[in-house]
């Protein structure tokens, strides 16, 4: 029987990362995944494939938006092979890395299905015809980062392989010429527009009554104003009763807010959220505990209920993000090597990677007013940016949430381009307890998109420049 000091079941951001870090610090690591790679499906058929992709929406929508700048191009020609060949080529290069970087550290990986099977034992099952060397696996320390999949819905089973999840979509099987897209969320939004830009005619359909639901409606505005012109439509707090299949296309009964209807769609994508993998895990075995939601309990220490087992990522509570699995996973070793660094973040930051992106991190308005938080919010619009305006990006704003009494950031949200890669400054700025004042005192260089974070907190203090806002009771100098 083979044995380690620490397995990590899950090969994923929060996998690797765990079981890199965990090598690093001198422990003897088993790396246990299902796939013929590493990755987890971040890297494999979720966050890398859909950015690369949406990088090419995005160079067609730029291009095509010359027009006003008097360059004019012709509608691109799609040659889908290659599209897909460029896609794999970004995954075998991140894949391929990520085996070298196991194979320096020593960290075996074996390429199995893992199962609780009592206590100190994981049961492994062979992921394809190769038979195992064993069959059990002993360990001291487990890390449980098992991932999360795709929801599927019963309602469009009649429509059999016509219905696309996530993964599917990002193999490019065809580009339809009608896709219905079934949930408003980001995966439904992001491989939307992929396929609108591709020439696909996309209709969304959401249950509840906005798109993004959770996220700040100030930044939701800028995108859907942009992907109603985009998409042939959005159908908000509609959902689909049922389905069936005429001459290779799919009927869809659609029931909303103005009554029901039917429309004939070529393939349907279904984005209606993930569930963690807990069900698979033989949970039962050893009497790991789970929470109504179906995610693995943990504590701030990502401890399970059964001492020597811990979990991190999708399968350990919301948010399902792949850099919160990797912090996580760094956070686990520490704890099993008995240092006891509990996860307690401050901000975690989210992003939609769409054309205009929306990030944000630390409290929405929202959420801040819910708890019944004193706050106030200052917002900086891209229409007064310089580089906003030369790029063409003036749809966007910056909007930062402080503590009223304090004077302390407590979240931020920007909607425009390059929105993921602005947060970081703000959850740097949340993560230090920061107040506004720090933010506006620091310089931003120029012109550029980043300055509006700035700008912002000139704003809340009433610094702003580039703007005017006439403040009550100023008066005239003498």
């Amino acid at each position: 029987m083979e044995e380690a000091d620490l397995v990590v079941l899950g090969a994923g951001p929060g996998g690797y990362a765990a079981a890199f870090y965990a090598a690093d610090r001198g422990l003897n690591v088993t790396l246990v995944d299902q796939e013929p790679r590493l990755g987890g499906v971040c890297l494999l058929r979720g966050c890398i494939p859909s950015k690369a992709l949406l990088h090419v929406s995005r160079v067609i929508h730029e291009s095509l938006g010359l027009k006003s700048w008097g360059i004019h191009f012709d509608n691109p020609r799609i040659d889908l092979q290659n599209l897909r060949s460029q896609k794999e080529k970004v995954i075998t290069t991140l894949t391929g890395g990520l085996a070298q970087l196991a194979k320096k550290r020593n960290v075996r990986v074996i390429r199995a299905k893992g199962k609780l099977a009592g206590a100190g034992m994981l049961e492994l099952f062979p992921a394809d015809s190769q038979p195992l060397d064993s069959d059990r696996l002993r360990y001291r320390h487990l890390i449980l980062a098992a991932g999360s999949r795709a929801v599927r819905l019963k309602v469009l089973e009649p429509a059999g392989d016509l219905v696309m999840t996530s993964r599917d979509a990002l193999d490019l099987p065809e580009i339809p010429d009608s896709l219905l897209v079934v949930g408003g969320g980001y995966i439904g939004l992001e491989l939307g527009t992929v396929y609108a830009t591709l020439g696909s005619r996309v209709t969304v359909v959401e249950m509840t009554e906005g798109l993004l639901p959770g996220v700040d409606r100030d930044l939701v505005r800028p995108l859907e104003v942009r992907l109603r012109k985009l998409f042939a439509a959005i159908h908000l707090e509609t959902k689909v009763v049922g389905v069936e299949r005429v001459n290779g296309q799919v009927k869809v009964f659609l029931q909303g807010k103005d009554g029901e209807r039917t429309e004939v769609f070529s393939r349907i994508l279904v984005a209606v959220g993930r569930r963690p993998n807990s069900d698979l895990l033989g949970a039962e075995t050893v009497g790991l505990r789970l929470t109504p939601q179906e995610f693995v309990e943990v504590n701030e220490f990502l401890e399970t209920s059964v001492p020597g087992i811990w979990a991190i990522g999708d399968i350990a509570g919301q948010p399902m993000l792949a850099h919160k699995a990797t912090h996580q996973g760094k956070h686990a070793v520490e704890n099993v090597l008995g240092e006891k660094a509990p996860f307690e973040p401050r901000a975690i930051p989210a992003v939609v990677f769409t054309e205009p992106e929306i990030a944000w991190a630390g409290l929405t308005e929202a959420a801040a007013r819910a708890e019944g938080r004193e706050i106030e919010t200052a917002v900086f619009p891209w229409g007064a940016s310089g580089r906003a305006q030369a790029v063409g990006a003036t749809d966007g704003f910056t909007k930062w949430i402080i503590d009223r009494a304090s004077g302390r950031v407590l979240g931020c949200g920007i909607v425009g381009l390059g929105a993921g890669d602005l947060i970081g400054e703000a959850c740097l700025a949340i993560e230090m307890g920061a107040h506004i004042a720090d933010v506006a005192g620091t310089i931003h260089p120029h012109p550029t998109l980043c300055e509006t974070l700035g700008m912002a907190a000139e704003v809340y203090l009433g610094l702003a420049t580039d703007i005017y806002r006439p403040k009550q009771g100023s008066t005239t100098p003498r």
